[in-house]
C-alpha cells in the first residue's frame, strides 16, 4: 500500500460485480475487492463461482476475496485462483455476518476461533503466490472484542494488511453500533497497514473515522452503492482541494452498459438494488423505484435514466 491515505472499495456479496467495480474506478478507487468467493466451490470446481473471480484492467490492484473455515481448502483456493493475471493479492474474509455464511462455520463465526484464523491465514500465504490480506469485525459480540488479538495473529501468520468493520456480528449493521476505538486498538497491534471499515457514507464521516482511528486508509462498501462518486469527494476532501464536477448520470450509464456486457443474462434483474439507491434524492423517486422493481432490459434502464 502506498503512504498516501488509502481508498478502497469493500467486497459486496450481490452487489460489487465487476461492473459496479469499474464504475466505482472512474472516481480514483485505490484497491478492489471481488465478491466473496466460496473456497469450498473452488475446491469442487463449480463454475458460477470462478466466474465471481473474473477481473478486468479497470479494477487493478484488486484481491480476490475468499471465505471458508478449512485452512487446506482455502490454501488450495489461494493457489488456484491467485495468478497475476486475474489479481493483485488474495483476502480472506473473516467478517462476513449473513447466517448462511455464519451458520457454516465461515466468515465472521471465525472471529471466535482466534487460532482457527492464524491457520487459515498461514495455510493461505504459504500457498498463495500473492500477498494476502485480511478483513474482520470488531468481534463475535460486545463481550469478545478481540479484533486485535485476531490481526496480531494474521500479521503472525504473514498476512500484508487487515481490513476491520467496526462493528461485531452480533451489531450487524445496526446504527449506533460502530466502535472506532476498536479498530484504533488494532492499528495499534499491528505493524502492517490498517483499513477502517464501516459508516462511510460522505466526505464528512470518512475525516472523522480516520481522526478516530490513526488508520492508513478506508474501506468503503454499502456508502458507495448509489454513490460511487464518494470516492471522489474523500479525495478532494482528503486533498483540501475543491471537489470537480461530476457526471452522475454519465456514470450511472457507464454501470449500465457494463453490467449488460458482463451479464447479458441476469443485469436486468441484478441492477434493480443500484438503481433504487441511484434514485435517493430525486424528485419522485419513490414512483421511479416502483418502475425500476420491474425494469428487464436495457433499454428499460436508459428510459429510467432520462428522468435523472
Amino acid at each position: 500500500m502506498e503512504n498516501k491515505i488509502v481508498l478502497a472499495l469493500a467486497p459486496m456479496a450481490g452487489a460489487g460485480d465487476r461492473a459496479f467495480r469499474e464504475t466505482c474506478a472512474l472516481f480514483g478507487v485505490d484497491l478492489f475487492c471481488t465478491e466473496m468467493i466460496s473456497a469450498k466451490a473452488v475446491h469442487f470446481g463449480d463454475k458460477k463461482t470462478v466466474l465471481l473471480a473474473e477481473t478486468g484492467q479497470a479494477e487493478r490492484p484488486i484481491a480476490i476475496q475468499l471465505f471458508g473455515s478449512d485452512p487446506e481448502i482455502v490454501a488450495e483456493a489461494a493457489a488456484k485462483l491467485g495468478t497475476e493475471d486475474r489479481c493483485d493479492r488474495i483476502d480472506l474474509n473473516f467478517g462476513c455476518p449473513v447466517p448462511k455464511i455464519v451458520n457454516n462455520g465461515d466468515g465472521s463465526a471465525l472471529m471466535k476461533n482466534p487460532a482457527l484464523c492464524y491457520e487459515i491465514t498461514r495455510a493461505a500465504v504459504e500457498a498463495s503466490p500473492l500477498p494476502v490480506t485480511v478483513k474482520i469485525r470488531a468481534g463475535w459480540d460486545s463481550e469478545h472484542l478481540n479484533a486485535p488479538e485476531i490481526a496480531a495473529l494474521c500479521e503472525k501468520a504473514g498476512a500484508t494488511g487487515i481490513a476491520v468493520h467496526g462493528r461485531t456480528r452480533e451489531d450487524f449493521y445496526r446504527d449506533g453500533t460502530m466502535r472506532p476505538r476498536v479498530i484504533r486498538a488494532v492499528k495499534e497491534a499491528v505493524s502492517i497497514p490498517v483499513l477502517a471499515n464501516g459508516d462511510v457514507t460522505d466526505s464528512e464521516s470518512a475525516l472523522r473515522l480516520l481522526e478516530q482511528t490513526g488508520c492508513d486508509g478506508l474501506m468503503i462498501g454499502r456508502g458507495a452503492v448509489g454513490a460511487p462518486w464518494v470516492f471522489a469527494e474523500i479525495r478532494a476532501a482528503l486533498l483540501r482541494k475543491e471537489l470537480p464536477e461530476i457526471d452522475r448520470r454519465g456514470a450511472i450509464l457507464h454501470h449500465i452498459e457494463l453490467a449488460f456486457r458482463y451479464k447479458p443474462i441476469t443485469a436486468g434483474r441484478e441492477l434493480r438494488t443500484h438503481m433504487a439507491h441511484y434514485m435517493k434524492g430525486f424528485r419522485g423517486a419513490a414512483a421511479l423505484r416502483e418502475r425500476s422493481s420491474h425494469a428487464e432490459t436495457k433499454e428499460d434502464y436508459l428510459e429510467l435514466l432520462t428522468f435523472f
